[in-house]
């Protein structure tokens, strides 16, 4: 399970995956992925035997030129307003950001497209079991996207990482998608059924009263025989720094999620076995 978190998140993800890889334990081996938002585009580009150390060192590479994305003032009251409904009905709560989502002026859906498309490389589906989390911005439904599903990676990446207010959403089928972390950050409960789970997540809690990584994880750990959560550690939240959508972030971001790897080996190990 491969969680929310910005750009940050992503290069942690990333680092931290090479990191376990590297003390014996290689995730990219699971019989099931989950990518939401952030952990989606992680998740698209690992297929069992791929190379984390060359996805690490790409992380590493200067954000030269990038744009820098923020939530502003706009977006944040917008999702205030929106989770003020979720207790009584989420899915209600995800309709109104969804459409925050579609009213928000951000950049153009192609030139999204076209970021998205050249960070993954490829327009194929790994090998193996991949779940990818998107949200209906109309309707607020929650759903999967996954190899059988008919729809392009790059935009099933696309829509799973589109943060309402900031990305646009994604239209695939006629259908409006955005960011599946408005369910929840990881979306852990999708691992229900399997013995042996890992939930990797940057960001570990969403606006209440959306479930945390944590709840979700001890809800998950009473029907399952073993489970592993990892969380950033104090160097890695430093690393993040306040905007998790700061390409500046990457690097420093990498490198924590490597470093966090050698304390996180041995729970991670005897989970996996």
């Amino acid at each position: 399970m491969l969680g929310a978190g910005g750009e940050a998140g992503i290069a942690w993800e990333v680092g931290l995956l090479a990191g376990l890889a590297e003390q014996g334990t290689d995730l990219t081996t699971a019989d099931l992925v989950v990518g939401t938002s952030a952990g989606a585009g992680v998740a698209a580009r690992i297929n069992p035997g791929a190379s984390l150390a060359g996805l690490y060192q790409q992380q590493l590479v200067p954000a030269n030129g990038e744009a820098v994305a923020k939530m502003g003032v706009r977006a944040m009251a917008g999702f205030v307003w929106a989770m003020a409904l979720a207790r009584r009905d989420p899915a209600r709560a995800r309709a109104r950001l969804g459409r925050m989502a579609v009213r928000a002026r951000t950049g153009s859906a192609a030139d999204r497209r076209a970021v998205v498309a050249a960070r993954l490389g490829t327009a194929e589906w790994p090998a193996g079991q991949l779940l990818i989390t998107a949200v209906d911005a109309d309707t607020g439904e929650f759903v999967t996207f996954d190899s059988s599903s008919g729809v392009d990676i790059v935009d099933a990446v696309g829509a799973s990482c589109a943060v309402p207010g900031v990305w646009p959403p994604v239209t695939i089928n006629g259908r409006r998608w955005m960011d599946g972390g408005m369910r929840s950050p990881a979306n852990a409960d999708l691992a229900a059924g399997y013995d042996r789970v890992v939930v990797v997540a940057p960001m570990w809690r969403g606006l209440k009263p959306m479930p945390s990584v944590p709840d979700q994880v001890a809800e998950l750990a009473k029907s399952c025989r073993a489970i592993a959560m990892v969380l950033p550690d104090e160097s890695a939240v430093a690393a993040f720094g306040r905007n998790l959508l700061d390409p500046r972030r990457r690097a420093p971001s990498a490198r924590a999620g490597y470093a966090q790897a050698a304390a996180a080996a041995a729970d991670v190990a005897s989970v996996w076995g």
